[in-house]
């Protein structure tokens, strides 16, 4: 019998973006899996809120889009994304968890029922514990059977690890030339009511995507207004996660979009302060060290190679002998594909995607025989290699 899931996956392996693996991989699922309707879109592995890019197939504008994240966000509803996300198998039907009782569901009370859907079957395509995307495929006639959550939760791994493979450095971005972060408040209500100039410039990289329109005469895409809305969620109790989501800009720079609920009148929840600006080194370090498959150790090793430090000195620093630093090392340069250590910082540390981080007060006391030479390229962004 010929495995369902191969076809998906070999389209998979020609897609050359993101958008298009959602594209090849939802025409691919449609063909097991009918359905009238689907959003497909990235996730921030940290903090699983929604991204660019996103695909949705059949579901009108932009706005009733928006409307449907909110539910996700603000309702309560049945199989939230957040909980499917840590479950034993990474997809579901909504009729199925629910004993064919949808209504159960808020979302589908007030949003899904009045468009005709009769199940929703959903996914999070993910890497371990990471989410790196999310799948809603709606049909309005039946039921998704058992087997058909199968097949797409056992896409799920694979997908997510061509989809990760997607955040690995663009080495020609061009800088984003914003002087300082874009600011945008929100009111109580979650209507966007000022903004700055750097956010209309920095909103303007964002790739094309469901959004719908404020009064302040520009179209806020779905992921800033899934931000600020989890910030609305953390505040009033609903949520414990992190208003952050890292965005990829047109021109393959990131951006991090980050949220908070400022505080009202006798205590209560205010407006909502959502800021976007380049992202730090801090913010992209996930996304390095899981787009390369690299550990934890592995990804500090490379990062104290970029601060110029030798073998030695990195084993003083981390305690373990120079043999285990090698090993790593030879780890990461498989993992990346490169032969030399000039070669590593350039790949993942170019002044385009994440500069060198500047060497800690610690290292510097705890390795006092830090060479002259050293001492002198410290804070640079490229270093010969050094044994």
């Amino acid at each position: 019998m010929a495995d369902p899931c191969r076809p998906v996956l070999s389209a998979a392996e020609r897609a050359t973006d993101a958008f298009e693996l959602f594209s090849l991989a939802s025409a691919g699922v449609r063909k097991s899996v009918p359905f009238h309707s689907a959003v497909w879109t990235a996730a921030d592995p940290e903090t699983g809120l929604i991204t660019a890019p996103m695909l949705v197939e059949n579901l009108g504008d932009g706005e009733g889009c928006a409307t449907y994240w909110e539910s996700e966000l603000l309702g309560e509803n049945v199989l939230p994304f957040r909980e499917l996300a840590r479950a034993s198998l990474p997809a579901a039907g909504l009729r199925a968890a629910t004993g064919d009782l949808p209504a159960r569901s808020a979302r589908f009370r007030r949003l899904l029922f009045g468009q005709g859907v009769h199940d929703e079957l959903r996914a999070v395509l993910r890497v371990g514990d990471r989410p790196w995307g999310l799948v809603s495929l709606f049909r309005n006639t039946e039921a998704f059977r058992p087997d058909e959550i199968e097949l797409l939760a056992d896409l799920s791994g694979p997908l997510a690890a061509r989809l990760r493979n997607f955040t690995q450095p663009c080495e020609s971005a061009p800088g984003t030339d914003s002087p300082a972060p874009g600011l945008v408040l929100f009111d109580e209500s979650g209507e966007a009511t000022s903004v700055n100039a750097e956010a209309r410039h920095l909103l303007a990289l964002l790739p094309k995507g469901p959004a719908f329109p404020s009064p302040l005469g520009l179209k806020l895409p779905v992921w800033v207004i899934g931000t600020a809305l989890q910030a609305r969620a953390i505040a009033d109790g609903r949520d414990h996660g992190n208003a952050r989501v890292r965005i990829r800009t047109t021109e393959g720079r990131w951006l991090v979009c980050h949220a908070s609920c400022l505080t009202g009148p006798g205590g209560r929840p205010g407006p909502v302060a959502l800021v976007i600006e380049p992202a730090a080194p801090a913010d992209l370090a996930v996304l390095i060290a899981e787009a390369y498959g690299l550990t934890s150790r592995e990804l500090q090793i490379t990062q104290l190679i970029a601060r110029g430090m030798t073998t030695a000195e990195i084993a003083a620093m981390l305690f373990i002998s120079p043999h285990t630093v090698r090993d790593h090392l030879k780890a990461v340069f498989a993992k990346t594909r490169v032969s030399s250590r000039g070669e590593l910082v350039a790949l993942l540390f170019t002044e385009h995607y994440w500069p060198a981080l500047p060497e800690p007060v610690q290292a510097r006391r705890q390795c006092p025989r830090m060479s002259t030479s050293n001492r002198r390229n410290e804070g640079r962004t490229f270093h010969e290699p050094q044994q």
